[in-house]
């Protein structure tokens, strides 16, 4: 039996953040039940903004025309069976690490049809605020449920908390199992 392949995208430039600390506790789930995980952290790797060019949706080249850290993740985002997204709300919705990844996404769906057809989702989020909508945590989880119901991807669940200081979140232990529990559901019937 081959492993299943999930990639797991963090966005926050902080060690121990918060939204990253859940997305790993998805990923731990996901490993309990087959899963090879691989880290993504979209802060560290050269990502332009999209030029709105539509090249990617002109000819069937697959990718990108633009030259940067992307062109390493489109095959891998085709070859994944799940994808965690993971994003500190920073400004009432996903970091711009995060939504500028999502932009370039946009060349996974050229005249082939969306790469991202099919493929099971999760979600992590941590934000400032005790509400999720004063804080715009909401925003963001809307973000991400809209976009994969765009691209019939398959949203599986999501985490997400109120935590501020770095690592803050690993105290709460309820939380944790939980986003190991989304981890374990993600990749079920893969």
């Amino acid at each position: 039996m081959t492993a299943k392949k999930v990639l797991l995208f963090t966005s926050s430039p902080r060690k121990k953040s918060n939204s990253s600390i859940l997305a790993r506790e998805i990923g731990n789930g996901a490993k309990v039940n087959g899963a090879r995980i691989k880290i993504v952290n979209l802060h560290q790797l050269m990502i332009k903004p999209c030029t709105a060019c539509d090249k990617c949706h002109i000819s069937d080249d697959r990718f990108c025309v633009l030259k940067d850290d992307m062109n390493n993740i489109y095959p891998q985002i085709v070859d994944a069976a799940a994808i965690i997204y993971a994003s500190p709300v920073y400004w009432f919705t996903v970091s711009s690490q995060l939504k500028r990844f999502m932009d370039r996404c946009y060349a996974l769906g050229g005249p082939s049809g969306y790469a991202l057809k099919g493929k099971k989702t999760a979600a992590a989020l941590s934000y400032g605020d005790a509400d999720p909508f004063v804080s715009g945590a909401v925003n963001a989880l809307r973000t991400l449920q809209d976009t994969f119901a765009y691209v019939d991807a398959r949203f599986i669940g999501s985490v997400y908390c109120s935590a501020v200081c770095p690592g803050e979140v690993l105290k709460n232990k309820k939380l944790l199992r939980q986003a190991f529990a989304l981890g374990k559901r993600l990749v079920e019937g893969l």
